[in-house]
This record gives structure tokens, C-alpha cells and sequence, in this order.
């Protein structure tokens, strides 16, 4: 499956149409999870499922999202075990205006 072509801008620092959906899912949750537009997010949540998205967030500790969005998630999901993180000495790499 490809990625939608309005989702194109999100993956400016990569050739879009080599993402292949179900190969680089972990790319693209974080991508979208952090930057998406509602409607991206909707279009995670539909091609991924909810299952797949909660256990994307209890593989691991993702840098690539701010604790802002891992804040959302969390209420959003109604997490109550804690999810990976990293050391706070460690930088993400989200966007500045997110802080």
C-alpha cells in the first residue's frame, strides 16, 4: 500500500512514494502521530488499527516524539502503564514550536 499523496508533505526529507505503508509503519506513526493534520491521523488510525498504534507505543522509547504528543496519546488511550522512554538527559526531535 502507498502512502496517500496529500500525506506527501510530511515526509519532506525522503522520496514519499518509496515508503512502502506496511514495511515502514513505525516511520510513519511517528510521523504522522507528531506532525499529522487530523485527517492523517484519522488515515494512521484506519490503516493501522488502535492495536497496532498502542503497541507501537509500548515497543519502545520513540525519540521522534515530543512529550507533548506522548502526553496526548496517553490521555487519549487512557494509558495507565508507563510507556518506554528515554533517559531526560536525552534531546527529541520534534518540532521547536511544540515545546
Amino acid at each position: 500500500m502507498a502512502l496517500p499523496e496529500t500525506m506527501h508533505w510530511l515526509f519532506w526529507d525522503v522520496e514519499p512514494a518509496q515508503i512502502d505503508v506496511a514495511l515502514h509503519a513505525d516511520y510513519v506513526m511517528g510521523r504522522v502521530l507528531e506532525r499529522g493534520r487530523l485527517q492523517d491521523v484519522l488515515w494512521v488510525m484506519r490503516t493501522y488499527g488502535v492495536d497496532r498504534i498502542q503497541a507501537f507505543f509500548r515497543e519502545r522509547a520513540r525519540p521522534e516524539l515530543s512529550p507533548r504528543t506522548l502526553a496526548f496519546w496517553r490521555a487519549f488511550f487512557r494509558e495507565e502503564q508507563p510507556w518506554p522512554t528515554l533517559p531526560a538527559s536525552h534531546p527529541h526531535s520534534a518540532v521547536p514550536w511544540h515545546g
